[in-house]
């Protein structure tokens, strides 16, 4: 992909295209649109529209060919648990198309202006629930294209993630030291063992956002949505918890790798409900050897989005990649081998 066609959102043409699109399938549902249709947010990955209504607030999202499963998912998802996913008017999979009701405010304006983590509780509770629903739905999950990061496979897309020696950008500055490199080759087998050691707990496969945050859960009267499936992929279920732990450390203005009372709180929460599978001991051995698995899968993430840009977009992200292959150095360090 050249970096033009990155950004096909700003295109006249294709905003065209989307604001009929958007027009007719208000009309399908009967719906008036009463406002300009404006572009908030426009990214290399994707974009989203919004527009009001006389049934109130509008979103459009449009995906890059790369995550073009996210509407999909998306509707697939909407379809099995319409409590907690968005309320999708239209949905052009082809395109990778999809227009919503409002969803309220993100999880982030009740957390961050007061720090306080209190409204996670039930957030994390219900996307706990939601996973476990989910292991019945792997196959139909993986038949849309979803990413597959599953224990068995992680350890040869390790490798090939190191055979990529472009995106490590060995010796340049933000990327990967000469003897960074060699360790992260020398710890081949030690992250094999580590996910066949994960896989012996019997934890079924599951559902990972790929970017839970608190940007990306809403909240309205009550009712929690769980959005932007674009980062999503089927691997061991603790995973998520990454980026969710990132977030609040982000959130409280902690140092990274930060690990407070309030979090150990919400992890014994999100646990809970997987007693089911193991005893409260066995689910926190299975979550700390998860650790350098999550770094891997966010880093698989990444890798896959910025081998499509170009010029100063890949050179605005690229960095991420050898970052988060140091964070899953320090997690490997951990880990009792």
């Amino acid at each position: 992909m050249v970096e033009q066609l990155q950004l096909d959102w700003q295109d006249p043409a294709w905003q065209k295209q989307a604001h009929a699109w958007i027009r007719a399938e208000a009309k399908r549902s009967l719906i008036q649109l009463t406002g300009e249709i404006e572009q908030p947010h426009v990214y290399a990955w994707s974009t989203v529209l919004r527009v009001q209504s006389d049934a109130g607030l509008l979103f459009f999202k449009a995906t890059a060919p790369e995550t073009l499963y996210e509407s999909a998912l998306t509707q697939k998802l909407a379809g099995w648990y319409p409590d907690c996913m968005p309320e999708l008017l239209a949905v052009d999979a082809r395109r990778g198309w999809m227009l919503m009701r409002d969803g309220g405010q993100p999880l982030r304006a009740f957390i961050r202006p007061t720090r306080d983590l209190s409204p996670w509780d039930p957030v994390i509770m219900r996307y706990s629930e939601l996973q476990i629903g989910l292991t019945g739905h792997i196959a139909e999950i993986l038949s849309l294209g979803i990413p597959d990061h599953r224990l068995a496979l992680l350890p040869s897309l390790y490798s090939q993630l190191l055979a990529d020696e472009g995106s490590l950008m060995i010796d340049q500055d933000k990327g990967l030291a000469g003897a960074e490199v060699l360790r992260l080759h020398k710890l081949t087998a030690r992250f094999e063992q580590n996910c066949a050691d994960l896989a012996a707990f019997g934890i079924p496969d599951s559902l990972n956002h790929g970017d839970f945050h608190d940007g990306n859960v809403l909240l309205k009267n009550g009712r929690i949505t769980f959005f932007d499936w674009g980062d999503a992929s089927v691997t061991h279920p603790f995973v998520s918890l990454r980026t969710f732990f990132v977030s609040i450390e982000m959130a409280l203005e902690l140092d990274d790798y930060s690990f407070t009372p309030a979090m150990a709180a919400l992890l014994d929460r999100y646990l809970a409900p997987w007693q089911k599978f193991g005893s409260c001991k066995a689910l926190l051995a299975a979550y700390r050897l998860s650790k350098p698995v999550a770094s891997i899968v966010k880093t698989l993430a990444w890798h896959k989005t910025i081998s499509t840009l170009a010029g100063p977009l890949r050179k605005e992200y690229a960095w991420i990649v050898p970052e988060l292959l140091k964070e899953f150095m320090v997690y490997a360090d951990l880990l009792p081998y």
